[in-house]
């Protein structure tokens, strides 16, 4: 009987080592993941003869209501660009919600219980609310700044006409009104203060600029023109009357039987 015991004893160690040594191998070969939850499990593998079905995912959006189709072992972040072509949000712009917590975009659909029409609730991120809100009113202050240069540039115009008809005259030999060459710089100067007024940036700014060397631009012109104009020695015209002799008064009569 102890030659028995020691016989199965023998057998029942060599069968655990053998256990011990194919679990050993079997976890080796086994490749572990953390879940979103803190659980660790084992590493999820795609086989080719098994692809990941579509499922379909009902999106609520506000009062919109949308569908679509997506791989069931997609990532949220995959969700999140199918959802950017129905609603026009764009991917940092979302935050997906699915059974009351919002979803990052690496998490996996099937492994936070994602099936088939399961319903995802998106909302627009309030930073990205802001962010446009902040993007709006820059971009009202832009267009303000191009209607107000704008409007500048047309006046502008309209006093360089002057400008070039004043030139024409002096250079003709025409002596202007100065008050006409002081009235036009003062005009000049009310349009630099109304450029100097406006607030902008980039072209904005840039064009602003550009406005303002041409104010200066006709205002030097004028300074000269006021120096030339001075010069121009007004033009008297004279008439010369001809003077005619009368002739004399012949009274002729004529005389009747």
């Amino acid at each position: 009987m102890k030659k028995k015991s020691n016989l199965y004893g023998k057998m029942s160690e060599s069968s655990n080592n053998k256990t011990s040594l194919s679990s050993t191998s079997v976890e080796e070969e086994m490749e572990w993941e953390m879940r979103p939850g803190g659980m660790l499990v084992q590493k999820r593998t795609q086989n080719a003869n098994f692809p990941a079905p579509v499922i379909g995912l009902r999106v609520a959006y506000g009062a919109a209501r949308y569908e679509i189709s997506v791989n069931s072992r997609a990532t949220f972040g995959e969700v999140k660009k199918l959802i950017t072509a129905e609603t026009g949000l764009q991917v940092g712009e979302q935050k997906v919600i699915f059974k009351g917590k919002e979803r990052e975009n690496s998490e996996y659909l099937d492994m936070c219980g994602v099936k088939d029409r399961s319903k995802v609730i998106v909302m627009e991120d309030p930073a990205s609310i802001e962010r446009r809100f902040i993007q709006m009113r820059r971009n009202a202050k832009i267009q303000s700044a191009y209607r107000a240069i704008n409007d500048v540039s047309m006046e502008v115009d309209k006093l360089a006409d002057q400008v070039s008809e004043i030139k024409k005259s002096i250079s003709n030999g025409v002596k202007v009104p100065e008050v006409q060459i002081t009235t036009l710089i003062e005009m000049f100067m009310r349009q630099a203060i109304k450029l100097d007024n406006i607030a902008a940036e980039g072209d904005a700014f840039a064009q602003k600029n550009l406005q303002g060397k041409k104010v200066q631009k006709c205002v030097e012109t004028l300074d000269t023109l006021k120096i030339s104009n001075a010069r121009v020695k007004p033009v008297i015209v004279t008439t010369k009357w001809e003077s005619f002799d009368p002739s004399p008064a012949i009274d002729q009569w004529e005389i009747f039987d």
